[in-house]
């Protein structure tokens, strides 16, 4: 049994308390139907800046009434720290995911990005401090890696940012490393690399390259590949996502503790060959297809190649991700077919 498989076991025997921030995001919402499905309490805070109600709305029809009695909603924002003040009384484990995402949003505004990203996770962190929870958990980015041309990815070695939004992330480690050393209060960070999944938005001018491409592909529409193709990434399915949060929030390892942890599955995909994977897939799941992508310039801020190394978060979380990357989307295109209206 694994770590994670442990933890889904316990969790509905002895229910604690959460505090999911951005919770009506893709992310967050996922987590939030994770937890109410172990019989969790959850409190979640959203202002809707990038979050939708339809996701609040589609994790009520998917878990039982009586589970969802036990969430409790709060519309704020991480800027205000009465907010979060209010958000965090009587939460034992925090999951703090809300933000700003997205490189080419924050090269756009790097003034709105930091204020969401910087000032409301500092407000996050004194609030939760003030309030004493267990454990504080925070969404962290491979961006932090910047211009380090090494493979894989390895936590103790970051190069140099490249967007306002890789600034404001690793702002965010430095301020919980010193928490811990000025306060003794501990946190965990993790850098997510390309996470995907359902409730991911596929519109926008900020969208994720998945569901953007996807919902482009259902539509008929052209798909943009940045650059020449042979740009890679490690792309993660949300669950994966989910469990590394779990896993941290509720880790008795001393060690594991104020330190970051790639959350990722050490694969390294081309643009080009997602493309490929993306329309194959369409066509299994009855969607005729002839589509070819359209090459355009590099895209600002970009890094050429993504890839992590998940040692550190297996030895000492336990963290064991469950999807590769075929079997995340095998798992994702029914809801991004059933919603190619979104």
């Amino acid at each position: 049994m694994t770590a994670y498989q442990h933890l889904r076991k316990v969790l509905p025997e002895h229910p604690r308390s959460w505090l999911i921030t951005g919770v009506a995001g893709f992310i967050g919402s996922n987590l939030l139907e994770t937890l109410l499905k172990l019989d969790q309490r959850v409190v979640g805070l959203d202002n809707f800046a990038t979050g939708f109600r339809h996701n609040l709305e589609e994790v009520q029809g998917l878990v039982t009434p009586e589970q969802w009695e036990r969430f409790t909603f709060i519309e704020g924002d991480i800027r205000d720290p009465g907010d979060c003040a209010r958000a965090c009384q009587g939460v034992e484990h925090v999951l703090h995911q809300a933000a700003l995402g997205s490189v080419p949003r924050s090269l756009a505004d790097p003034a709105n990005t930091n204020a969401a990203n910087i000032s409301g996770f500092l407000n996050m962190l004194v609030a939760a401090r003030d309030a004493r929870v267990r454990s504080f958990v925070y969404a962290g980015s491979s961006s932090t890696y910047g211009d380090h041309p090494a493979l894989p990815k390895v936590e103790e070695r970051i190069g140099k940012p490249l967007s306002p939004y890789a600034v404001t992330k690793y702002v965010n480690e430095l301020y919980a490393d010193v928490f811990a050393g000025n306060y003794g209060f501990n946190t965990i960070g993790l850098r997510y690399f390309n996470v995907f999944g359902p409730r991911q938005n596929p519109d926008g001018a900020y969208a994720a390259v998945i569901p953007k491409w996807t919902g482009s592909l259902l539509r008929g529409e052209v798909v943009w590949i940045n650059g020449d193709g042979e740009t890679s990434r490690d792309f993660t399915y949300v669950a994966n996502a989910v469990q590394a949060n779990l896993l941290a929030a509720t880790t008795a390892n001393a060690e594991a503790q104020n330190a970051v942890y790639n959350v990722a599955v050490g694969d390294r995909t081309t643009l080009n060959h997602l493309f490929a994977l993306l329309r194959d897939n369409l066509v299994e799941h009855g969607v005729a297809l002839a589509a070819t992508p359209c090459y355009r310039e590099f895209r600002a801020g970009d890094v050429r190649h993504s890839q992590a190394d998940t040692g550190k978060a297996q030895r000492l979380l336990g963290y064991a991700p469950t999807h590769r990357l075929a079997a995340g989307i095998g798992e994702a295109m029914p809801w991004y077919v059933r919603n190619r209206a979104v």
